[in-house]
């Protein structure tokens, strides 16, 4: 067995540290050390986006990457999404348009969708869909996705206009 490693990072916004082998991955990691389980292992190879993660803001498949490259960063996963006061714009959106199914590709979508939206509060539909196209639905529920996305985009606008 490898030497672990001591990894001191932030996750949802709280400092963590966890120890594990330098070949484990950021997903085997927030699954199986950490005990968040919200990001999904679809593929392990990078090509489902199940396991979509924010990492320092920027939006990666956490089967690809290491848990000891978390050192010193700040990880958002679904879990992070909502907030005390409740569901997140996007995950109510995707209750309300019924843009889940199996539920697999649910948490990826939503923390890519959240990715998009703090870039881009408005974006066209044909921008969500190019934004969203790393992210596999073997339920076929993309419609529905993209529907989802498009009114949490109009719900939080609406919330800033106010």
């Amino acid at each position: 067995m490898a030497d672990k490693v001591h990894v001191r990072t932030t996750i949802n916004g709280e400092a963590t540290e966890f120890l594990c082998e330098p070949r484990q991955s950021l997903l085997e990691v927030l699954r199986d050390v950490v005990g968040l389980t919200g990001s999904k292992e679809g593929c392990n190879d990078g090509n489902c986006g199940a396991c979509t993660v924010l990492f320092n803001g920027r939006m990666v498949t956490s089967c690809l990457v290491l848990g000891v490259e978390a050192e010193g960063k700040n990880v958002t996963t679904i879990e992070g999404i909502a907030t005390p006061a409740g569901l997140h714009p996007i995950q109510q959106a995707f209750l309300e348009n019924a843009a889940l199914q199996c539920g697999i590709c649910t948490p990826g979508f939503i923390v890519a969708a959240k990715a998009l939206l703090d870039r881009e509060p408005n974006p066209s539909e044909q921008r969500i869909r190019l934004w969203l196209a790393g992210n596999l639905c073997r339920c076929t529920g993309y419609d529905k996705i993209i529907r989802a996305v498009m009114d949490a985009s109009k719900k939080m606008q609406e919330v800033k206009a106010r």
